[in-house]
């Protein structure tokens, strides 16, 4: 176990050399990217091989400082937004358009970066996947478990990406292959769908439960998550529901038969700040899938989307960031005062050294050589303006991140917070909404009892006794309220508001809804239809 976590570290490390250019100086390769056919001379190689794809995994599906998965389906959401802060956040204008719903099919960040990024990935899936199954298991010094292990855990990460692909575009081109075919008919969602489900059940039994050697890795454990997002969304992509299946894939997690990354089994975190800490890859319990830090080899860049540009000195840390994306005016009322999410999780108010308790932390433009005091408000205080929209910010306008604490400097794993994609939570939550939609919307005992189990870690136990739902108050409403609370900052809101048909018809702050369900789906980029015409543009676009 010891030699699998170390060999693993080292791989990761070789390879993140390798994927500074290659994460963020794409070209337009979208199908066919690779490694080499040279390159699968021993299992370190191999081992490296598999583990390429999950480091460029990290540049759209966490909150990286690209515009990926990630970014589009938060900011064009209800809880966050990137306003313009005085000199800072114009940025081609794509977070108003983004929050304003107002993107073009030749959108060169909004609709092409994601797509661009994730089809890389998937040419970083195929390449192994053929080198591996054609290659001798002598040459490469593994077993024929190992390589058929190798295979599916590939083919289950590519089957993550093809998820994602359909969430944002609905119908896209299945490619198993590298540079084959070369011009890639459109699939629709519903084959989508079925190709990602069959690679999913294909290999699930080819892959090892989850444990702590897997860490970051695709497992059976991961598998199962995959399925219960599927089937809770398959009514929305497929327009079949698929509650039943939901439910089984999340009491495979429930039971803790998939596994567990960390020694004691799979369970909810007791502490709701264990999850997200920088020693949660050794320590979270509920983590079924993540991207694995380890700082400084390959850390996450949370940093670079949601840190002031003094923010080091909150955390005593090394690390600044470009005063990006905030909550949206009101998200932060949504939580009850004595919400312990709302206190960890959030940032608001004066700031301070970590350092030095006392010392006040000073803003960087309008406020320089001033206290730097975050509010829950986007509008310009200095002057007394009261107009608060998407252009009208300041450097301390809004409450912030603070979810993923980083540690201090001179901790050992400082910066090593692991990102989580799939957590035990998500799958509660998930079995609860299924069993509510199977009973007509009403919550049943059951789906109460799942999430009160997870909301009960938020409140002191004098303050649980008034907070507890029951099948009256557990609607659907109050749950998606309860998800994005539970769920603010995780990459999932915009399916979130999507599946409970709220994204399109509602308001919120500085956003008029368009009553336009094609904007439920993004739009197919205009300059890969020019290079491929068996393409077909979504509807509405």
């Amino acid at each position: 176990m010891k030699k699998n976590i170390k060999l693993f570290r080292c791989a990761v490390f070789a390879l993140f050399v390798m994927c500074i250019n290659s994460c963020t100086k794409l070209d337009e390769t979208v199908y066919s990217s690779f490694i080499t056919d040279n390159f699968y001379n021993n299992k370190t190689e191999v081992l490296s091989a598999v583990l390429r794809p999950y480091t460029h995994t990290n540049a759209w599906i966490s909150s990286s400082g690209q515009v990926g998965y990630w970014r589009v389906n938060e900011l064009a959401g209800d809880q966050l937004a990137w306003p313009v802060k005085g000199v800072d956040g114009q940025d081609n204008g794509n977070w108003i358009r983004l929050h304003y719903h107002s993107w073009i099919p030749d959108d060169p960040n909004i609709v092409w970066d994601p797509w661009r990024l994730m089809y890389t990935g998937i040419g970083y899936c195929n390449d192994p996947i053929a080198n591996i199954g054609k290659q001798d298991i002598a040459k490469m010094g593994i077993s024929q478990a190992e390589k058929d292990g190798f295979i599916a855990e590939l083919k289950l990460l590519r089957a993550f990406y093809y998820l994602k692909l359909m969430d944002l575009y609905g119908n896209i081109p299945i490619v198993t292959q590298v540079g084959e075919p070369l011009s890639p008919p459109t699939a629709t969602r519903a084959e989508v769908f079925k190709f990602i489900e069959k690679e999913i059940k294909d290999n699930i039994d080819k892959v090892p439960v989850l444990s702590p050697g897997l860490r970051g890795r695709f497992s059976k454990a991961g598998a199962y998550a995959m399925l219960a997002e599927l089937y809770l969304n398959a009514e929305k992509w497929t327009g079949t529901q698929r509650w039943d299946d939901c439910v089984a894939a999340c009491d495979a997690l429930i039971t803790g038969s998939a596994g567990s990354q960390v020694a004691s089994g799979m369970a909810l975190d007791p502490n709701i700040n264990t999850t997200f800490s920088n020693t949660n890859g050794q320590t979270s319990k509920e983590i079924i899938f993540s991207i694995a830090y380890q700082n400084p080899d390959f850390r996450g860049n949370f940093n670079s989307d949601f840190f002031h540009f003094n923010q080091k000195f909150i955390y005593d840390g090394t690390f600044n960031g470009n005063n990006g994306i905030v909550l949206i005016p009101g998200v932060y009322d949504k939580y009850k005062s004595t919400d312990l999410r709302k206190s960890n999780w959030l940032l608001i108010g004066a700031q301070f050294y970590l350092a030095s308790p006392t010392q006040p932390v000073l803003g960087f433009r309008e406020y320089t050589g001033q206290q730097l005091v975050f509010v829950d408000n986007i509008r310009k205080n200095k002057t007394g303006s009261l107009v608060s929209d998407m252009t009208q910010g300041e450097e301390n306008s809004g409450v912030r991140f603070n979810k993923y604490k980083p540690g201090k400097q001179s901790d050992a794993r400082y910066f090593s917070n692991d990102w989580s994609v799939y957590r035990l939570t998500s799958i509660y939550f998930a079995k609860a909404e299924a069993l509510m939609r199977k009973n007509n919307g009403v919550a049943t005992p059951a789906a109460v009892d799942l999430i009160n189990t997870c909301k009960q870690r938020a409140f002191a136990p004098a303050d649980w006794i008034t907070e507890a739902y029951t099948p009256a108050t557990l609607t659907l409403n109050e749950l998606l309220d309860e998800r994005g609370r539970e769920f603010i900052f995780e990459g999932v809101r915009r399916t979130d508001l999507i599946r409970f048909d709220k994204f399109v018809n509602t308001a919120w702050w500085d956003h008029t809804p368009s009553n336009d369900k094609t904007k439920e789906l993004f739009p197919i980029p205009l300059r890969q239809i020019a290079v491929n015409t068996k393409l077909t543009q979504n509807p509405g676009y």
